[in-house]
Parts: structure tokens; sequence; C-alpha cells
């Protein structure tokens, strides 16, 4: 079962969900798209064409890969999948990372990992296996940083996290964040109803 959605303002005014499995998946075929060639190489380990993208994400539309997205004016800026174990030939679930060029160095890809993570523990797996491109030194950076041992094989860098060794913080704080927020934004809402109805009732006396 997919948690609720995080909803956690970002520079931009971004916030982190997950995907409908079906209705939203072309959201990430046209950020895929959206990438710039190194980044397509990167995430793709040098397959560039937009036909292949397409296909791709088509594909992950019907095998069940789970799709956490940063969203910024309804378009996925940045996008964490992650990949059923029957997928792989070890049997593992997997995670990739995509982040256009525009949103790098402002946190998006920890955010993402972050709520991946928590969205793996909430399906029960124990392990995770991460790949990247040799050259994508960021993403091979946070990685590390959530604990994978990378080697290199293939041009390209794979690795594992083991999610039993990952804080629980985080996965507490995912769901307390979202009730929070529709609190936050049903105060807002009443507020701005009773602004509205103060003004039309003071028009009124006035006439």
């Amino acid at each position: 079962m997919t948690q609720v959605d995080t909803f956690r303002p970002r520079p931009g005014f971004g916030y982190v969900r997950t995907l409908s499995q079906h209705e939203e998946l072309p959201l990430l075929r046209d950020h895929l798209l959206r990438l710039d060639p190194d980044s397509r190489h990167d995430r793709f380990n040098g397959f560039l064409d937009d036909g292949f993208i397409e296909r791709y994400a088509a594909k992950c539309a019907a095998d069940g890969t789970i799709i956490v997205a940063y969203m910024e004016n309804g378009m996925v800026r940045g996008a964490a999948e992650l990949h059923p174990p029957e997928q792989s030939d070890d049997g593992l679930p997997e995670i990739a990372f995509s982040v256009e060029a525009c949103l790098r160095r402002r946190g998006v890809g920890s955010l993402l990992f972050e709520r991946v993570i928590a969205e793996a523990r909430w399906k029960g797996y124990r392990r995770l296996r991460v790949t990247t491109g040799a050259q994508n030194h960021a993403m091979r950076a946070l990685a590390a940083k959530f604990g994978a041992h990378l080697m290199f094989e293939r041009g390209e860098s794979s690795g594992t996290i083991d999610l039993t060794q990952q804080p629980q913080d985080e996965l507490t704080k995912l769901v307390i964040d979202a009730p929070l927020a529709a609190a936050r934004a049903f105060f807002q809402l009443n507020r701005a109803c009773w602004k509205m109805v103060g003004r039309m009732y003071g028009a009124k006396r006035a006439a």
C-alpha cells in the first residue's frame, strides 16, 4: 500500500508526492524527456533517444513501479523510482533518480531519497539496489550518505542499501507531515471563507 502524500514546500513552491500509477505517469515521461544530454546519460547509462524514454515510461506505468515526484507548477522536476523486485536479476527492488538541471544543489535529491526509502519500508523491503552513472558524482555521494556501498561495473556504479540500518525518524516524520499540511490548508481555506463573508456582510450594511 502506497503511503499518503507528503507536502513539503521547497524553493519555487515545490512539494513531493507519489504519482498515481496510471493517470499521472505521462508526467514522468515529460520529466525524463526534459533532461539535458548529460543527465540523460547519467540516468540511462548512455541511452539518449526520445523513443527509448517513452517506452521506458510506459513500462513503468505497467510494471508496478512507484514514482515519487518533486513537483513544481504541476510538472515533475525530479523523480525517484522504486522498481519492484520482480524486475531485477538479483530479486532486489531497485531505486533510480533524476533531477532536472535547474534544480540541482537545492536538496531535491535528498528529499526524494528520504521519501523513496520510506516507501520501500512501507512495502516491507529490507534491502534496495541503487544504480547510477559512474560520472554522476552528486548521486554517488548521496547514495553513500544513505549507506550504499557502490561498485563500478559496466560503465555504472551499483550498490545496495540496508533499510534495517536506516534511522526511523524520517518515516515517522512522513506520517505526521501530511495530516498537518491538510489541517493547515483547511484552516487557511476557512479563514479565507470567513474573510469573504465578512466583506460581503460589510458591503450590505454599507448599502
